[in-house]
């Protein structure tokens, strides 16, 4: 069986977003599955990047966290909290990140985890570069061979999150978390789980939705990810951008989805195991 972490973000225990956070717990356990929860909320998770992230600091004089943030990695001397939660994300073979959209993202506390632990050398940083390499990025990365997915509760309608919704497609919404947090280090992400209207769930709509999310948490590992591309398997040229051809008859962020017919992604890297399972798994993805 497989090791999964969930990130939860929510201020209430009693709330849809926790109770979701409870029944994954309870379904992953019923599988066979290790579970490990870092409750940001009931830990009092720091969420600001500051100093404070760093044990000694290498240019005491003006604070680069960029800088300090390699220099903490690679010295083993990142703030103790921080070093835990990349421990974790190292053990686990899938991540779900459990939340309620607030302002159309996360909430501070959870962008403030990301913040903090996606620290340079370990979530980005990673791999060589050179020619039109720009590191291990998009698909390769420290984290490659894991899953993630999101589980949203929103306040709205779904009809507002659609193609010609007033507030945009939720895909595009959850672009900057599932494609610029997640994939960047190189996680496959499953399709999010969204509860709509969850301020006006009903006792009586809860059985139904409860077994919709136990559904999918049964198919965390078997259910196809997201066919985002990978930066260096060939469809980007030097400059990052989508070479002509590619992304015909889509527009926005759609554009950088596999779709059939296009060429075969191909990753180098040395024959490592887990870029060579994500490289197949994008080709699976891309016979849709």
């Amino acid at each position: 069986m497989s090791n999964v972490l969930i990130v939860h973000a929510h201020p209430e225990p009693k709330s849809l977003t926790s109770a979701l956070k409870d029944l994954a717990v309870e379904t992953l356990i019923a599988q066979g599955h290790a579970v490990q929860v870092s409750d940001l909320y009931a830990a009092n998770w720091k969420a600001v990047a500051d100093r404070g992230d760093f044990l000694e600091q290498a240019q005491p004089g003006r604070l680069s966290y960029v800088a300090e943030s390699r220099h903490a990695f690679a010295s083993g001397t990142q703030s103790p909290d921080v070093a835990a939660e990349q421990q974790k994300l190292l053990w686990a073979d899938a991540v779900l990140l459990s939340f309620p959209m607030w302002w159309f993202g996360m909430p501070a506390i959870l962008k403030g985890w990301v913040d903090r632990v996606f620290a340079y050398g370990f979530a980005y940083g990673v791999g060589a570069h050179g020619g039109e390499r720009w590191g291990d990025r998009y698909g390769e990365g420290k984290l490659s061979g894991r899953r993630a997915m999101l589980s949203v509760t929103i306040g709205g309608r779904a009809p507002h999150y659609s193609e010609r919704g007033v507030n945009g497609r939720l895909d595009d919404l959850l672009w900057p978390i599932q494609h610029g947090i997640l994939f960047y280090p190189g996680m496959q992400i499953v399709p999010p789980f969204a509860v709509y209207q969850s301020d006006r769930l009903t006792e009586a709509e809860w059985p139904a939705m409860a077994e919709a999310y136990r559904h999918r948490i049964r198919g965390l590992f078997i259910d196809r990810p997201i066919a985002y591309r990978t930066q260096n398997g060939g469809h980007y040229d030097g400059q990052q951008v989508l070479k002509p051809g590619l992304g015909a008859g889509e527009r926005g962020t759609r554009i950088h989805l596999v779709e059939p017919g296009d060429p075969k992604e191909v990753l180098d890297r040395n024959g490592a195991d887990s870029i060579a399972a994500a490289a197949r798994e994008m080709e699976a993805c891309s016979g849709q």
